[in-house]
């Protein structure tokens, strides 16, 4: 697997230890519907949180959560609704981004709440 790919999985990781730590229940990763891949789906309280993981090594070319672009964006909105319908859930949902950046050998986690808005 090139490092890149091992980044990005232990990335993915370090999310899902994150918010359970923050008391959220994990009901997917790495979901996928068509073209679109959730990496995480996590519930807490009545909020759904769509949960798109950015990892960077470095940020020389930007902060790892400009990666996420308007066409990724549409993909998890089809995606999550696809779910919600599928799961039958009532619930709220909110898109998030958690950020984490290698800084060395320790990770710098940031998590970006309602992070991006589809109108």
């Amino acid at each position: 697997m090139a490092e890149h790919n091992e980044l990005g999985k232990l990335g993915e990781e370090l999310a899902v230890e994150y918010l359970q730590k923050e008391g959220y229940e994990i009901l997917e990763t790495n979901w996928v519907f068509q073209k679109a891949e959730i990496d995480i789906i996590a519930k807490k309280g009545e909020i759904v949180a769509v949960i798109e993981v950015k990892t960077r090594s470095s940020i020389d070319f930007g902060l790892p959560q400009d990666f996420v672009n308007p066409k990724k964006i549409q993909l998890l909105v089809k995606a999550i609704n696809e779910y919600i319908i599928s799961n039958d859930l009532d619930a709220e949902v909110r898109f998030d981004i958690i950020s984490i950046q290698k800084i060395e050998k320790n990770f710098k986690i940031e998590h970006l709440i309602d992070a991006f808005y589809y109108f």
